[in-house]
């Protein structure tokens, strides 16, 4: 499956999902990485006007999820977040924000995947690091 075909059937398995209430879309696929997109409005704002920290994480664990799921046979297994730390580093009001998932660990029952997310700007507003388990069906 080249490249294109691969981000297709990504994007189409978040129909009915957080990700598509949020809008978050994958835009770019390789090796060993994955890079989401999530438009910042007043959909994600909290009350300050400003990304709310919730959306980013979930852009964060939406990335690093799928990119375990690329990683496996997910007729013989699955993918589930066991922890996530975010620090959030710059405010955003608007614009579209990236997440890149780059794997630090691809073992056969865990995977940690640093998360570096960035502003349309490229300046990085908040990092992360997702650890996954991985369980058989």
């Amino acid at each position: 499956m080249d490249k294109l075909q691969l981000l297709e059937r990504l994007n189409a398995g978040c129909e009915n999902t957080l990700m598509a209430t949020l809008g978050i879309r994958y835009v770019d696929v390789g090796e060993d990485f994955l890079v989401a997109t999530l438009p910042v409005g007043a959909a994600v704002h909290q009350p300050a006007g400003i990304l709310h920290g919730g959306a980013t994480a979930a852009l964060a664990e939406s990335v690093g999820s799928a990119a375990s799921a690329l990683r496996l046979d997910l007729g013989r297994q699955v993918p589930v977040g066991l922890e996530l730390s975010i620090n959030h580093l710059r405010s955003v009001r608007e614009g579209l924000i990236s997440a890149r998932a780059e794997l630090v660990h691809g073992g056969r029952s865990t995977h940690l995947w640093d998360i570096r997310i960035s502003d349309d700007q490229g300046r990085r507003i908040a990092w992360a690091r997702l650890s996954m388990m991985i369980l058989d069906r």
